[in-house]
C-alpha cells in the first residue's frame, strides 16, 4: 500500500476539474482535438503581456552577478518594495517591503498563512461555491473546514457566517472575484464580514484573520475598481499570484500582503518568513521575483475576457440558462437544467464539450465553465450546450 490511507481517500474525492481535463485527454484522442470542446480548466491561453517577454529578455541579456543565488527567505527587496508600492497606490494604505512575503503561487501563499495561524483543532471558514483545494491545504495543518451558504447571488450568508464561527476558528477564508462564479464581492459585503469578525472575536476573546485569495483581482470587468479586503479588518492579508494578472500560472509566482495595521505584526512577519521556509518552498522564484517587480501595474488584455464572458453569457441566457453575470475572473456558473448536475455534465460529454460539476466546489445543481479559451472552442461548444439543454427536457 504506497499511499497513506488519508491521501487515498482526498484522491478518491479527488478534484472534478481534473478529472474532466483528463476525460477531455482522452475524448481528444478518440474525436481529434478540433472536435472537443474543453471548458474544464482554468489554465489561461492567453500569452504573458509583451512587457514580460521584454523584461525577460532584458535579464537575459543582462550580467547580474547572483542572479540565480538564494536570498531572504521573504523574497528580494526591492520586489517587495515593488509590491507594497503598487498595493499603496491601490488601497491608500501605508504598504512597506516588511509587509510583504514573496511566495510560490497563491496556493503556496495560502498554506504558508496557514501553516504559521493554525494549531491541529483549528477552523477556517469558507464560503459556498469554494476552490475545492481549501479543504486540503486546511488538513495539510490540522485544520478543519466549515462551510457557509450563499445567496442567489453567489454572495456569502452573514447570518450563517455569524453561527459557523466558533472558539476555534482563526481564520475566515474569502475568495473574489470567485472561483467558480466569478462574482466579486461589493465593498458592502467585506464591510459587513469585517463587522462579523469583529463581534465573534469579542465574544469569544480571539484573534480571527480574514484571508483573501486574490488571484484574479485584476481581472474586472465593467470598468468597475477591485473592492479591497484592507479597509474592513486590521487582522487581513492577501494572498495572491501573477498566474491570472500576467498569464504564468507555470511560473508560481505570487505573494502575501499582511494589512499594515495588523497587531502583532514583526511576530506575524517572522511565522510568515519561517513557515515560507520550512514548507520547503524556502523562497519564490528568483527569476520570476526580478521580473514582475517592474511588471506590478501590467496585466493582460482584460478586455478579451470581457468580451468572452459577455458572448458566453448572451449566447447561453438564450439558449435558456440561467447564470449570475460574472463580475471578473473567467469563469461562469450556470444552474444546471436540472437537479442532478453531475448527470446533466454527463450530457454535455457525450456532445464533446467539458465543464466541471458545481458539487466539485460545494455547490450541487451548478456547473463550471472555464472561458479562457480560444474563441473556436467558445462557439464550438454552443451547439452542444443548446443539444443537451433540449436532451433533458428543456
Amino acid at each position: 500500500m504506497p499511499v497513506s490511507k488519508k491521501i487515498r481517500s482526498f484522491m478518491q474525492q479527488g478534484s472534478w476539474i481534473r478529472k474532466m481535463f483528463e476525460e477531455g485527454i482522452v475524448l481528444k484522442q478518440k474525436y481529434g482535438a478540433e472536435n472537443v470542446y474543453d471548458l474544464s480548466l482554468g489554465n489561461p491561453i492567453m500569452e504573458p503581456p509583451p512587457q514580460f517577454a521584454a523584461e525577460l529578455k532584458r535579464i537575459a541579456d543582462s550580467d547580474i552577478a547572483g542572479l540565480h543565488r538564494y536570498m531572504p527567505n521573504a523574497g528580494y527587496q526591492d520586489t517587495r518594495a515593488a509590491v507594497a508600492a503598487q498595493l499603496s497606490c491601490e488601497t491608500g494604505m501605508p504598504f512597506t517591503a516588511e509587509h510583504i512575503v514573496m511566495t510560490v503561487g497563491a496556493g503556496g501563499a495560502i498554506n504558508v498563512v496557514m501553516r504559521t495561524l493554525l494549531d491541529p483543532g483549528d477552523e477556517v471558514v469558507i464560503f459556498a461555491p469554494y476552490f475545492v483545494e481549501y479543504m486540503f491545504y486546511a488538513d495539510n495543518h490540522g485544520a478543519t473546514c466549515k462551510v457557509v451558504p450563499c445567496d442567489d447571488r453567489f454572495l456569502p450568508d452573514m447570518a450563517a457566517l455569524e453561527t459557523a464561527i466558533g472558539p476555534r476558528t482563526r481564520i475566515v477564508l474569502t475568495s473574489s472575484p470567485n472561483n467558480p462564479t466569478g462574482v466579486v464581492y461589493p465593498a458592502e459585503t467585506l464591510a459587513a464580514m469585517g463587522a462579523v469578525v469583529r463581534r465573534k472575536e469579542k465574544e469569544y476573546g480571539t484573534e480571527i484573520y480574514l484571508l483573501s485569495d486574490e488571484p484574479y483581482r485584476k481581472i474586472i470587468f465593467d470598468g468597475k475598481t477591485y473592492p479591497q479586503v484592507f479597509p474592513h479588518h486590521a487582522r487581513s492579508i492577501v494572498a495572491t499570484s501573477h498566474s491570472k494578472d500576467l498569464a504564468l500560472p507555470g511560473e508560481r509566482i505570487g505573494f502575501i500582503a499582511v494589512n499594515p495595521g495588523c497587531s502583532d505584526l514583526a511576530e506575524l512577519m517572522g511565522g510568515l518568513v519561517f513557515s515560507n521556509r520550512t514548507l520547503g518552498f524556502v523562497n519564490a522564484p528568483a527569476l520570476m521575483q526580478h521580473i514582475v517587480k517592474r511588471l506590478q501595474d501590467v496585466t493582460v488584455d482584460v478586455g478579451q475576457y470581457e468580451r468572452k464572458r459577455d458572448f458566453l453569457f448572451k449566447s447561453l441566457t438564450e439558449i435558456g440558462y440561467s447564470i449570475v453575470r460574472p463580475g471578473g475572473a473567467f469563469y461562469i456558473f450556470p444552474k444546471s437544467p436540472i437537479a442532478d448536475d453531475v448527470a446533466f455534465v454527463d450530457e454535455l460529454r457525450k456532445q464533446r464539450v467539458l465543464v466541471v460539476p458545481g458539487r466539485g466546489f460545494g455547490m450541487p445543481g451548478y456547473f463550471r465553465i472555464a472561458y479562457c479559451t480560444d474563441d473556436r472552442t467558445l462557439q464550438g461548444a454552443l451547439p452542444g450546450f443548446q443539444t443537451a439543454f433540449r436532451a433533458v427536457g428543456k
